[in-house]
């Protein structure tokens, strides 16, 4: 068997313990449960190429599900004219120039 050492935040501990007191059990014992409850769970093959990517990107960290209130401003329907005329009214240099500007000179 391997040792494992996690932090938590404050408030998952207080959950973590609060159902271990509910179970009778350490709550290292329930967490362990948790853990090898979830990953024997067989994770059906990807049926194709993107969701692969997808789920890699996910396992190394690198892919998180946006939260509910972040999929409510991103189910907005935007036409591409609604965007050019809100990006047009903006004024000013275009973000590109700033940069270039920011940078200096090429040596």
């Amino acid at each position: 068997m391997a040792t494992l050492t996690l932090e938590l935040p404050l408030e998952a501990y207080h959950r973590l313990r609060e159902e271990a007191n509910r179970l009778g059990k350490p709550p290292q014992v329930v967490a362990q449960e948790w853990l090898i409850e979830r990953l024997s769970i067989p994770i059906p093959a990807p049926d194709n190429p993107r969701e692969t990517v997808r789920r890699a990107l996910r396992a190394a960290g690198l892919l998180v599900e946006q939260s509910p209130r972040l999929q409510r401003y991103g189910d907005r329907q935007v036409r591409l004219e609604e965007v050019e005329a809100s990006l047009a009214r903006v004024g000013g240099k275009p973000l590109s120039e700033i940069i270039l500007e920011q940078r200096g000179p090429k040596r």
